[in-house]
């Protein structure tokens, strides 16, 4: 079903409350990578433009919820924002309370406030309804653009749109798009449609593999976690990283997969070290990796065969990379399938879905990020929508 979007509501003198996700890598205090902030500021300039007044809320990172921790601040994202915008962003000391409610009732015309970090409380994970009411009556409208977090029932998540009950309650900008890509776009694609999969753990992906082996024509499987379904075929790995307990699990997929119209692809090569540092021997294995060799990326004849599966598609999705990709010479596997994909989204102008996480950095790193059609701010949530799962975060919010 269709949501409203915060573009399809009035704004003008309203107090806005959008929960956003600046869940960013922080190191001494200085933003990493803000990305996620930049991803937000259509839908904050679609209510301080439209003369509105915005509050946002969010997490960041694991504290205790327990109170304040001086690392766990949402403060430097108040200053980043505040550059982004050009305009005072104001930085509550709280996210519920009589100081927090005191700012919101000063706030003006186009005005910025930004709580502190929702998980400071218990209650923001246990999604208790108490604490989401102290949330919910800062504000008369509520709009959820926090894709990262849309899998989960946390209460800004999902107890305080239900507190906001006869309020407008609607998407973001970037939850809109978010959809649209992950959801509309794979339901319905154009054909050939390949989805790539990687990274380290095949027990995050087995559920992804399982539902786009009903959707897609190729599953191209990269990253270690290829190394349990080799396994799985009685293929030695040498000392590569199995997760033996998802063995079992990996063979019914192959099982499926033989059952499906779907093709899955494995490595026939691999890049191999004795450990994961930049000055490793490496040597290239076929199938079978040597005892004490472990695999860190595909190898050259994998690397040609799934650059020809790419350049024939019109829609594909990658979540996961080929190997460990921030470490040279382990680069290469994930690099060329990177460029792959921007080469097929630029000449035949596929679709191109890059699926948060990893696969979203190592884009990046490559300077390819504007030669993709979408890159999901969502690792957790992107998987969950590709395996066709549900959000209750979403399904609450008015339709148009």
């Amino acid at each position: 079903m269709v949501k409203k979007t915060i573009a399809d509501v009035e704004v003008a003198g309203k107090t806005v409350i959008m929960r956003v996700d600046f869940n960013v890598p922080l190191e001494i205090g200085s933003m990493t990578d803000d990305r996620r902030v930049s991803m937000a500021l259509e839908s904050i300039r679609c209510v301080t433009e439209r003369g509105g007044k915005l509050i946002l809320m969010s997490h960041l990172g694991r504290p205790q919820g327990n109170g304040f921790e001086a690392e766990y601040s949402l403060r430097p994202l108040a200053t980043r924002l505040k550059q982004l915008l050009g305009g005072p962003v104001a930085m509550a000391p709280d996210c519920v309370g009589e100081q927090v409610e005191a700012m919101v009732r000063s706030l003006k015309t186009g005005e910025v406030l930004l709580l502190e970090n929702l998980r400071f409380h218990k209650a923001e994970k246990d999604g208790d309804d108490a604490f989401a009411a102290g949330i919910a009556k800062l504000g008369e409208l509520y709009c959820n653009n926090a894709f990262g977090t849309c899998h989960r029932e946390d209460a800004s998540m999902v107890a305080v749109p239900r507190a906001m009950d006869g309020k407008p309650k609607v998407v973001g900008l970037l939850v809109e798009k978010e959809i649209k890509y992950l959801g509309e776009t794979i339901a319905n694609p154009q054909r050939p449609f390949v989805a790539i999969v990687g990274g380290a753990k095949v027990s995050d992906k087995l559920g992804v593999i399982s539902s786009l082996l009903d959707k897609v024509d190729t599953i191209l499987i990269g990253g270690a976690m290829s190394y349990t379904f080799l396994c799985a075929q009685a293929i030695f790995v040498g000392s590569s990283l199995v997760e033996e307990d998802c063995i079992d699990d990996a063979r019914a997929i192959l099982d499926q997969a033989a059952r499906s119209k779907a093709k899955l692809v494995l490595p026939v090569d691999h890049v191999c070290g004795q450990q994961l540092s930049t000055t490793t021997p490496i040597q290239v294995s076929d199938q079978t990796i040597p005892a004490g060799w472990v695999g860190l990326d595909i190898g050259p004849k994998t690397i040609a065969s799934y650059i020809t599966y790419i350049a024939g598609v019109k829609t594909i999705v990658w979540n996961g990379p080929m190997g460990a990709f921030e470490t040279k010479p382990f680069d290469v596997g994930t690099r060329k399938v990177a460029e792959a994909i921007a080469a097929v989204t630029r000449s035949r102008r596929a679709t191109s879905i890059i699926g948060g996480g990893d696969s979203a950095a190592a884009i990046h790193r490559f300077g390819l990020a504007d030669q993709v059609s979408h890159i999901s701010t969502g690792g957790g949530a992107s998987l969950k929508m590709l395996e066709g799962k549900p959000f209750k975060s979403v399904q609450l919010l008015d339709a148009k």
